[in-house]
């Protein structure tokens, strides 16, 4: 379980200033964190709503212990509320539903939180609805819009909220640091290249299904090159049954994304870079057939496969279309 002393680890300047900030009972009304994946802003958030709600807070530090802060580490606070894209965006019809349910008194109390994840997808109409809670407040209504471009949000919304920076983490430092935590070099060089969250990383860990999913991206990246026909048994047996739900979907094109990067800095030499650390000879290999442009037209391709699975369309599809597109050239 988290605590501010844990967060100070990951976000020092952020920690500081959130922590003060709650002894002296001088909360924004609203805040806007900005920072790449990884960097801590959700689980700050979630800690930051802790302090707010919990009764027997001891100066910045919540309990963890009271009904709120359990409530809230497992995700059923009622009066904690999130937004998070309904497809490739935020609507204005989710905006609406959440004014309706804040023109409720809170279910135990005044307070309410409201959290919106990936702020710069919001819609133009969902924006200014939002703006309505940023122009007038309730007393005791806290709000976090969590972004990773901070230049795709309102102007308006920046002028209203209390902006934050996260900083990006350091990739070899948190590799070195599961590596300690007992995780193979191999693992932790991938994980460090997905994120710098040590719960998206604890996550990812169990079960072992991160070290299946890296075999799976590892045999179909093989076969493209050396057993094309074998590519869409491979898809069928192996990787739709391993990347069931749309975020293991999400993170197994980050495999393949991280994969294409990797022949990216074999090709200019930079090995030491590698997320595939122990993949260097089959890198090489593949190296040898691939244009540097072709890889940057490989690695479009899968952000076009990312925005598909966004939009609902049928993975099985999205996977065949882009293992075609990678096999190619």
């Amino acid at each position: 379980m988290q605590t501010w002393n844990k967060l100070k680890e990951i976000q020092p300047r952020i920690t500081d200033l959130l922590m003060k900030t709650l002894r002296k009972d001088r909360l924004a009304h609203a805040y806007l964190f900005e920072g790449s994946k990884g960097t801590g802003k959700r689980v700050v958030a979630l800690h930051l709503a802790k302090s707010f709600f919990c009764e027997q807070r001891n100066d910045e530090n919540p309990c963890l212990q009271c009904s709120n802060c359990k409530r809230i580490e497992h995700g059923n606070h009622p009066d904690v509320h999130m937004i998070e894209p309904d497809g490739l965006s935020i609507k204005k019809q989710q905006v609406e539903h959440l004014q309706k349910e804040f023109s409720y008194r809170g279910v135990e109390s005044a307070k309410k939180v409201y959290i919106v994840e990936h702020a710069d997808l919001m819609t133009v109409g969902a924006a200014n609805s939002i703006l309505k809670f940023l122009e007038e407040p309730a007393t005791e209504t806290l709000a976090i819009l969590l972004t990773e471009q901070g230049s795709k949000v309102l102007p308006t919304i920046h002028s209203r909220s209390q902006h934050m920076s996260f900083s990006p983490l350091s990739r070899e430092k948190f590799m070195d640091k599961l590596v300690q935590d007992g995780n193979s070099s191999a693992i932790s060089s991938l994980l460090a290249s997905l994120t710098t969250s040590y719960d998206e990383a604890a996550a990812l860990l169990e079960g072992d299904w991160i070290a299946q999913a890296r075999t799976v991206v590892i045999q179909l990246m093989e076969e493209l090159y050396t057993r094309p026909t074998q590519v869409l048994f491979t898809l069928q047996e192996k990787w739709l049954p391993h990347f069931k739900e749309k975020s293991q979907l999400s993170i197994g094109l980050d495999l393949i994304l991280l994969w294409l990067r990797d022949l990216l800095f074999t090709k200019v030499g930079k090995v030491d870079s590698l997320s595939y650390r122990d993949q260097v000879d089959l890198l090489q290999q593949q190296v040898l057939t691939s244009s540097q442009d072709r890889i940057s037209q490989k690695l479009s391709a899968v952000l076009v496969a990312k925005r598909q699975l966004l939009a609902n369309v049928n993975p099985q599809l999205v996977m065949e279309k882009l293992l075609l597109n990678i096999q190619e050239g």
